[in-house]
């Protein structure tokens, strides 16, 4: 079977068995009548192969290996033994993906379904990378909420749909993406527990990195405090010496365009109001002077 797929501005092509059952938040990104820029050939088999190349990374859930400029890599996943899959890149626009039969029902979790094609890889090529971050969608703009996990990202967004009208496009990712002398937010087929994933883009008017707090404060953060607090949620291959020297160009690229706040929140319509008179400003002091006037 024969599917095209666009994420951001990269367009590529799979071919699979029949019997392989994709996500539905991955199918959200299929699309028709594209030119894609990469192949994948996916097929199930009864054991893994031996990977080709020598040994670059080792993890408990990944074993990468170098032949050249292509790569392979053994898929895993944490408390697991063994490897459900083999990544293995043949040129500059073709990898094939061995899935171990066995290993059929891993692949209804979004997060081991993606890692076979090795997307972040690609997306640096299209100038893009995946943030860490539940990402809204207010006033037509988007608005990304990140910190590690259990900070609050997805309960920020939803208190930000229900006080501030927003609409929340993915509670946990979003590709990111220079288009000219502006950055998208763009959809991501990946959305953690918060289970809400749209294909959706925004141009991005801010960042905002969460801090838990008993009481509410805004303030912009310089670009090397925000920097320093954003890299980290940052999906990067830190093996690889080239695509880290990438991602952290396009790290500060963004944060040249973008202004980026540290928010200390609690779970309250406070927290929305603090951001929000920090994002808008104008607007907070046009409504203080027709209050005024009444």
């Amino acid at each position: 079977m024969h599917r095209l797929f666009k994420l951001g501005g990269f367009c590529f092509a799979a071919d699979h068995p029949d019997t392989l059952v994709f996500p539905p938040n991955f199918l959200r990104f299929e699309t028709k009548d594209v030119q894609p820029a990469y192949f994948y050939t996916l097929r199930f088999v009864k054991s893994i192969p031996n990977p080709v190349g020598v040994c670059t990374a080792v993890r408990e859930d990944l074993i990468v290996y170098r032949d050249g400029e292509k790569e392979s890599r053994l898929l895993g996943i944490q408390g697991m033994l063994g490897f459900y899959a083999l990544y293995r890149e043949l040129d500059d626009t073709h990898a094939e993906v061995m899935i171990a039969e066995d290993c059929r029902g891993c692949l209804v979790f979004d997060p081991v379904f993606a890692s076979l094609f090795a997307l972040e890889r690609r997306m640096l090529q299209k100038d893009s990378f995946i943030l860490h971050s539940a990402y809204i969608r207010h006033r037509g703009r988007a608005i990304l909420f990140s910190a590690p996990s259990g900070t609050g990202k997805s309960t920020q967004a939803s208190l930000w749909a229900q006080y501030a009208g927003a609409e929340i496009i993915n509670g946990d990712r979003a590709l990111l993406q220079k288009v000219q002398d502006c950055w998208m937010a763009r959809g991501w087929p990946v959305c953690g527990t918060s289970g809400i994933c749209q294909n959706a883009d925004a141009r991005l008017s801010a960042v905002v990195l969460l801090r838990q707090a008993k009481k509410n404060a805004v303030r912009r953060l310089s670009r090397g405090e925000a920097f320093l607090r954003l890299y980290g949620q940052v999906t990067v291959n830190r093996w690889d010496q080239a695509e880290s020297a990438r991602v952290l160009d396009a790290v500060e690229a963004l944060l040249r365009r973008v202004p980026a706040f540290l928010l200390d929140c609690t779970i309250s319509e406070e927290a929305v109001d603090c951001l929000y008179e920090a994002l808008y400003p104008a607007t907070v002091a046009e409504t203080v002077r027709l209050r005024a006037c009444l």
